[in-house]
């Protein structure tokens, strides 16, 4: 009997898969990688205070604030995003869609978006490299 037992979870976890979309095991993928990059989950993340977080690029944008230049990145770590704001710039070497980012600094709230001007970044290689 116990040894069935190690079946049964590797069959439900088997058809769990199968029955996930996608975007749920990335989101999941994700969450794992937060541990390990020392990040705090986005949506645990509040206004204005620090944190670090991780998580892949979904869109990068060049869009202009105030007649002034900024590349906004929006990061999603599976739990919710934010968006990175770096005022001045117009590209960063390495900030492009699906790259994984680990970022820090201060958190607001602009229209309702989470939002993270001119953050400390480090470029992560992702979790299939």
């Amino acid at each position: 009997m116990s040894t069935a037992e190690p079946v049964k979870r590797g069959l439900r976890g088997f058809f769990r898969r199968l029955t996930t979309s996608q975007a749920e095991l990335e989101a999941a993928e994700l969450q794992e990688d937060l541990d390990r990059y020392g990040a705090t989950p986005i949506a645990s993340c509040g206004q204005r205070r620090r944190f670090c977080v991780a998580g892949t690029l979904r869109t990068v944008t060049l869009r202009p604030r105030g007649g002034v230049p900024s590349l906004e990145a929006e990061l999603y770590d599976g739990s919710d995003v934010v968006d990175l704001v770096w005022l001045g710039r117009r590209r960063i070497v390495g900030i492009e869609p699906g790259r994984v980012v680990r970022a820090e600094g201060l958190v607001s709230v602009q229209d309702g978006r989470k939002v993270m001007f001119n953050p400390r970044y480090e470029l992560r290689p992702s979790s299939g490299q």
